[in-house]
C-alpha cells in the first residue's frame, strides 16, 4: 500500500471532473421537478446524450457540436415524456421508467459501429497568470469549458428561481398548477419547457461522460449516474446549491475510492465500489434534515378545466 502516490491536488481537479455529469443531470432535474413534474427518464436521456454526441463529435471532428447533439438529443427524447404525461396524461413514474429503458436500447443500437473508437479531444481552458498558479492553478483554472458551464448553470438557474418572475411562475405551477392555471399561467406550456431544458442538461451530462470522462463509448457506460441525480435532487432539498455540494461529494468519494484502489489499499474492491453511493447518500440525508418540502403538485397530473 503506497498513499503517497496520491496527489492531493490532482486529486480535487479530478474530482471536480468527476462530479460534472452528475451536476449538470441534476440541475435539469431540479428545475424539471420545481415546475412539479418527476421524469424519472434522466438515466434514459444521459446515454442518449452520450452516444449522440459521441456519434456527432467523431463525424465533424468537433466536440462543440457533439455537446450541441448532446443537448438536442437528450431533449428530443424528453419530447416523448412530454407527449405521454403532458399530452396523454400517462403516469409519470411509468413514464419516466419507460424512457430509461427505451433510452438504454436506442443508444445500444445507435453506439455499435463506434465502439473502440477514439473522440476528438477538446482542449483546457487555459487562463495567464491564474492557470499557472500552484495549487489554486491546476484545481480551479485549468478545466475544460464544460466544467466551468456545468457550474454557470447552477449559478444561473439559482437565480432564475430566486430573483425573477420566470422563477416565481415556475415555482408557482410546481406549488399548485390549478392556482397558476386559474390565474392564468400555462401549465403545461411552463411543464414542457422545463422537461425539454432538464433533458437537454441529462444529455451534456451523458456526453460529458463519452466525451470527456470517459472518452468513448461502452454500452451503459453512464452506470447509474442518472439515477444518483434524481436521488441528488430530492435529498438536496431542491437547492441548486445543495445539488452543487452534493455532487462534488460524490464525484470527491468516487475519485478517492479509485485512488485508493490504485494505491493497493487492503479492501475488497466491492465495498470500495459501493463506497461513493453509500456515503453519498448518508451524507444527503444529513444534509435535508431541514425538512424542506417537495413541490407540491409534483408528480400530480394536470388537466384544465373547462
Amino acid at each position: 500500500m503506497d498513499l503517497s502516490a496520491i496527489n492531493p491536488v490532482l486529486l480535487i481537479a479530478s474530482l471536480m471532473v468527476a462530479a460534472t455529469p452528475l451536476l449538470l443531470a441534476a440541475i435539469g432535474e431540479l428545475v424539471v421537478e420545481k415546475a412539479g413534474v418527476l421524469n424519472l427518464g434522466v438515466e434514459g436521456m444521459m446515454i442518449t446524450g452520450a452516444i449522440s454526441g459521441f456519434a456527432i463529435s467523431v463525424e465533424t471532428g468537433s466536440p462543440w457540436l457533439g455537446f450541441l447533439a448532446a443537448a438536442v438529443g437528450g431533449a428530443v427524447l424528453s419530447l416523448l415524456f412530454v407527449v405521454l404525461t403532458q399530452l396523454a396524461l400517462a403516469n409519470q413514474v411509468a413514464s419516466g421508467l419507460s424512457l430509461t429503458l427505451f433510452g438504454l436500447g436506442l443508444s445500444s443500437l445507435m453506439g455499435q459501429s463506434y465502439v473502440g473508437i477514439k473522440p476528438p479531444q477538446m482542449a483546457d481552458v487555459h487562463i495567464p497568470v491564474l492557470s499557472d498558479l500552484p495549487v489554486l492553478g491546476p484545481i480551479l483554472f485549468s478545466h475544460d469549458p464544460m466544467l466551468y458551464l456545468g457550474v454557470g448553470i447552477i449559478a444561473a438557474v439559482w437565480a432564475l428561481l430566486k430573483f425573477t418572475r420566470v422563477g416565481l411562475i415556475l415555482r408557482a405551477v410546481g406549488e399548485n398548477h390549478d392556482a397558476a392555471h386559474a390565474l392564468g399561467y400555462k401549465v403545461v406550456r411552463i411543464r414542457v419547457l422545463a422537461i425539454l431544458f432538464g433533458g437537454a442538461c441529462a444529455g451534456l451530462g451523458g456526453a460529458y461522460i463519452s466525451l470527456i470522462r470517459v472518452p468513448q463509448w461502452t454500452e451503459g457506460m453512464t452506470a447509474g449516474v442518472g439515477w444518483i441525480a434524481l436521488a441528488l435532487v430530492v435529498f438536496a432539498s431542491w437547492k441548486p446549491w445543495r445539488v452543487l455540494l452534493g455532487a462534488y461529494l460524490f464525484g470527491g468519494v468516487t475519485v478517492v475510492q479509485l485512488n485508493l484502489q490504485a494505491a493497493g489499499v487492503a479492501i475488497p474492491v466491492e465495498y470500495l465500489a459501493m463506497s461513493p453511493y453509500l456515503v453519498t447518500i448518508l451524507v444527503l440525508v444529513i444534509l435535508s434534515a431541514d425538512k424542506s418540502s417537495a413541490p407540491a403538485s409534483l408528480g400530480r397530473i394536470f388537466h384544465a378545466s373547462h
